[in-house]
């Protein structure tokens, strides 16, 4: 992709407003936490105490609106608390660059880091780092130092007692993630049924693990209808796939062909109904057309074979989802079984425990190559630089020019440059409304501070809706807040403007200067998932050789790595196909082809699974074989792609005509899923084997088609333009 091209899609990405359902009650409730803590501070102090506790409210506010499975008052009070440190800090440290230059670099490299821990704790980082370059009143000591980190924090605090006594949607967050995964699995059995061959995008069952995982505190009241919903999302996938493909289950046409098509219908909308009644914690009922399709005879059922096994599985694990539907949100709590607590429940460390898990994957992180420690390094650079450019120009606040940065800076290119054009924008527009606002009612102390609740109020409102929309009310939330200190729309308006550009400039030049492209990493992450997936087939095949309880666990497990490393090439691809950036070992188009070749190799694996072996057969040598090959084959591989050499299956290709050899094949389902991951493993090789002569030459093609792609478009715009 051209840097044309590129930035023509970050101002798109930037300024795209995202479908979202809005949460009204919750940005009402959080804009009063800013309101409690403003009224008092300007009655009781002075504009100044009372700019400090808004500080803290806003963005302890904020924070809780992020995407995590983690208490809404844990978050807000550890925001508080992070933002009260900061502030503290740079309080002392205030009005000497000798001191606060390096204090800021070094804090702004820690809040780099902790994107290591996951986007949440990046986040609530930055915002620590943009509490301590607001110096709203210089102290004169440590106590008055203290005494405003303690304001700030009080704003953290009271958003924290809002969400004790007044809770909306408890556990919501835990609801949503696995209604969507029972929504995404009948969104698959739809689509199954016109195209048997289907992808299935494992990103909510990940959400869906992740909100399973609780405190042993939380798994004492968690509301018993989400004990078994991601387990049954889990086990439904590869059973609706099974019964839907034409090699292994139904036949492509006729009478069975049909009967597939009305129960893959009959599945989704059993699925759906559980998902509501999960979402909304009310029963619902499952459409009695539905339950009519349901029911297999016996004597008159036109599946045979692996086909009708699945049909029984399906049938009763949909029992399963409707006894989940009838239910709704019975109370009670849930009882805490005797035992290990990671027994029965997915284990999620307390926030002191949370410490030896944050250093470790922040060293894991430690490293030249890692994407979050050069996005560290960067925010350490930019906010001192801005922040000591800033103050040279005959400007006021300058600490506007560093927050823009690390606000809109993020580990990739895409989201940075995007943040940066969406908060430019947004701050233009806000400021206009702000200017508007404040010549139409006037600039008083109390009207500032009330539009500041307004502002604040309409931006956690539109916070998922689009980077932009929720800037524009934050850039006039600041605008008047600093009304509210008796500063002037025509003095802080400019300022803002000009040092917002800054700002942004800064962090786009930044991620020029010491990039992290995704795209040289492209074919370490391929290899990845490519023995991940190895591991998962074999132990799925072994499973077939040996069904005990031993092989089973492996299975799972070896599907969870399978899903992660899996999760990390789809994350990884997507950014490189953003970046303006020449391909290096893998063009566009064999990464496109080698993902292909790698779905269709886990779904044979995941066909296997759903047809376990049957009770007397205990023992199928030539699986076991075939996974021995199959686990060495793409280990090796691996190694293979990271080198740029092109993979050999020699291994595979004996075992399976060995397996061709063998007499009586007790495990047909077995065998056929074996062909179709050779087959895959074939694609594979296909996409990414390329002579030296011959990957060059499809580079430069590449680069001219992208080429000619932006000139077409840039061709159709005029055009459309000149029309216009």
């Amino acid at each position: 992709m051209t840097w044309l091209r590129a930035f023509g899609e970050v101002v798109r990405s930037g300024l795209t407003i995202e479908e979202t359902r809005l949460e009204p009650l919750l940005a009402l409730r959080t804009a009063a936490g800013v309101a409690i803590v403003i009224g008092p501070a300007l009655w009781l102090a002075s504009p100044a105490y009372a700019a400090a506790a808004a500080l803290g409210a806003y963005s302890a506010g904020g924070a809780t609106f992020q995407r995590t499975c983690r208490p809404r008052k844990v978050i807000a009070l550890g925001t508080g608390a992070g933002l009260a440190l900061s502030s503290f800090l740079g309080y002392l440290a205030a009005g000497r660059l000798v001191t606060f230059l390096p204090l800021l670099a070094v804090w702004a490299f820690a809040a780099g880091m902790a994107w290591a821990v996951g986007s949440t704790a990046g986040i609530v980082a930055a915002t620590t780092v943009g509490s301590m370059l607001v110096t709203i009143t210089l102290p004169t000591s440590v106590w008055r130092a203290l005494e405003h980190a303690g304001v700030i924090a009080l704003g953290g605090v009271a958003q924290t007692v809002l969400i004790l006594l007044f809770p909306i949607r408890r556990w919501g967050a835990h609801r949503d993630a696995l209604a969507d995964a029972l929504a995404a699995v009948a969104d698959y059995a739809r689509r199954l049924r016109e195209d048997p061959t289907a992808p299935f995008d494992p990103e909510p069952l990940v959400s869906a693990r992740d909100a399973a995982a609780v405190t042993p505190s939380q798994a004492r009241t968690r509301p018993p209808v989400l004990h078994g919903p991601r387990g049954l999302a889990e086990r439904i996938r590869p059973v609706v796939a099974a019964l839907a493909d034409p090699d292994v289950g139904a036949p492509a046409e006729g009478p069975g062909r049909d009967r597939a098509r009305e129960l893959l219908d009959a599945a989704a909308d059993v699925l759906d109904t559980a998902a509501r009644s999960i979402r909304r914690g009310t029963p619902a009922e499952v459409p009695p057309e539905s339950i009519d399709v349901l029911r297999v005879d016996k004597d008159h059922e036109v599946l045979e074979g692996s086909a009708r096994q699945a049909a029984e599985q399906l049938v009763e694990l949909l029992g399963e989802a409707m006894e989940i539907a009838r239910s709704g949100d019975e109370s009670g709590k849930t009882p805490t079984p005797p035992g290990p607590a990671s027994a029965e429940f997915l284990v999620r460390p307390t926030m002191l425990r949370l410490v030896p898990v944050v250093i470790r994957a922040v060293r894991r992180e430690l490293r030249r190559d890692s994407p979050v420690f050069r996005h560290a390094i960067r925010l350490a650079a930019v906010a001192p630089l801005g922040y000591l450019l800033a103050t040279r120009l005959p400007l006021g606040h300058g600490y506007w020019a560093p927050i823009t940065s690390v606000m809109v800076m993020r580990p990739d290119f895409h989201r940075t440059y995007a943040r940066a054009v969406a908060r430019f924008a947004g701050t233009l527009a806000g400021v206009a409304l702000a200017t508007a606002m404040v010549q139409a009612l006037g600039s008083g102390t109390h009207v500032c501070a009330a539009l500041a609740v307004i502002s604040a109020g309409l931006s956690y409102t539109l916070i998922r809706t689009g980077y932009a929309y929720s800037q524009c009310f934050t850039a006039a939330y600041a605008v008047f807040l600093l009304g509210m200190g008796g500063q002037t729309w025509a003095q802080t308006v400019p300022q803002r403007v000009v040092l917002t550009l800054l700002g942004g400039a800064l962090a786009m030049l930044a991620y020029v200067v010491f990039p992290a492209w995704e795209t040289p990493r492209l074919p370490g992450r391929l290899a990845d998932w490519l023995a991940a997936n190895g591991r998962y087939a074999a132990a799925v095949l072994r499973n077939y050789a040996e069904p005990t309880r031993e092989h089973h666990a492996d299975v799972r497990r070896a599907l969870l790595a399978s899903r992660e490393a899996g999760a990390a090439w789809q994350e990884s691809y997507d950014r490189a196909r953003q970046e303006p950036v020449r391909p290096r070992g893998l063009t566009s188009r064999e990464a496109g082809e080698a993902q292909e070749a790698l779905k269709g190799f886990g779904r044979a694996a995941m066909l296997m699974e759903s047809q376990p072996s049957r009770a007397d057969v205990r023992f199928v040598p030539e699986s076991k074989r075939f996974a021995e090959a199959l686990e060495a084959d793409t280990a090796q591989a691996a190694v293979d792609v990271r080198l740029h050499r092109n993979p050999d299956w020699r291994r595979v290709k004996e075992a399976l005509h060995a397996w061709d050899g063998a007499a009586g094949d007790r495990s047909p389902v077995a065998r056929r899923g074996a062909e179709l991951q050779k087959r895959a493993l074939d694609d594979l090789a296909t996409a990414v084997s390329r002579t030296p002569l011959e990957r060059d030459v499809s580079s430069a093609r590449e680069e001219q088609r992208v080429r000619a792609a932006g000139e077409a478009e840039g061709d159709e715009s005029g055009g459309a333009r000149r029309g216009g």
